[in-house]
């Protein structure tokens, strides 16, 4: 496997003439190789014709004489990041660059339901999710044991009605204390407040079906008596809006008449357990472009 280290930009700016050309040429003219883009136009977006990239660029050879030379005498991240924040600048663009060797780190919030916990625990020890999980929080002691059969550390925060405020701030607290990147909801059950959200990092959450269907509780148990053929999950960038944030992933599986509500949450567990860990791959290898209240997935 190669040790070099790859930085991944992020490019959202209007529609223009020559714009693949000028953002591949600033990486040419540095002598920097290109191992990876994909990018994307939406001609029907409000206020006119929307350009999204992703490029993935190999910065072994930022320390080259060739590379100084196009960056202003200056060989480091900062002079390459400030020489693409001009070019973006000029096309009028929006932009954010992570490197490889930045490993994200990730706190898992969970209540009572272990099954995307265990996923997203196995995926990251296999590999498949380029992250740690330094520790997971949860407002019931249910999942301890699960926490503690991989070593990660657990914190039971409880929480009540006239407590809320201050139990979010405990959460906040860990969360900066442990440098977290990104926090996931793998079905935990308590509504974040708008202070929350506003000081958090970014948040991403599991919905049970395609929304807003079958919200509440017992949302399977709804589907049976509706005698849905779906099952689905949706999972999204939590906002101040229940439910109702940009989408990053979905996915559905056929169920029957002859199932019932304890199989037809089995299949669900199952769907949402594929969904929650695409999400969070897409997110990790910063894959998405938030747009208003859409996503682009590069």
């Amino acid at each position: 496997m190669s040790s070099s280290v790859h930085a991944t930009f992020l490019v959202a700016a209007p529609d223009q003439p020559g714009l693949v050309a000028r953002l591949a040429g600033f990486f040419y003219g540095a002598g920097l190789n290109i191992i990876d883009a994909s990018n994307h136009t939406d001609a029907h977006a409000e206020g006119g014709a929307r350009f999204f990239m992703r490029m993935v660029v190999d910065i072994s050879g930022l320390s080259a004489p060739a590379a100084g030379a196009a960056l202003g005498g200056s060989s480091s991240r900062s002079a390459l990041e400030r020489a693409f924040g001009d070019l973006a600048t000029m096309v009028s663009a929006a932009w954010s660059v992570r490197y490889s060797d930045q490993i994200q780190r990730v706190a898992v919030l969970v209540t009572k339901d272990p099954a995307c916990l265990y996923d997203l625990v196995l995926r990251q020890r296999a590999g498949e999710l380029a992250c740690e999980i330094p520790l997971v929080i949860s407002n019931h002691p249910t999942l301890e044991p699960v926490a503690e059969s991989f070593r990660i550390p657990f914190f039971c925060l409880p929480v009540t009605p006239d407590k809320k405020r201050e139990q979010e701030e405990r959460v906040l607290d860990l969360c900066k204390k442990h440098h977290i990147d990104l926090v996931v909801l793998a079905r935990y059950m308590q509504v974040l407040t708008e202070e929350f959200l506003a000081d958090a990092p970014s948040v991403i959450n599991i919905h049970h079906g395609f929304l807003p269907a079958f919200q509440g509780a017992k949302p399977y148990h709804q589907a049976h008596a509706r005698g849905v053929k779906m099952i689905g999950a949706t999972a999204h960038y939590a906002t101040r809006d229940l439910d109702q944030g940009p989408i990053i992933e979905q996915d559905v599986a056929r169920v029957t008449h002859a199932m019932s509500p304890e199989e037809m949450a089995r299949v669900g567990r199952d769907v949402e357990r594929v969904v929650l860990s695409r999400a969070v791959r897409a997110h990790l290898e910063r894959r998405v472009i938030v747009e208003g209240r859409r996503t682009i997935v590069l």
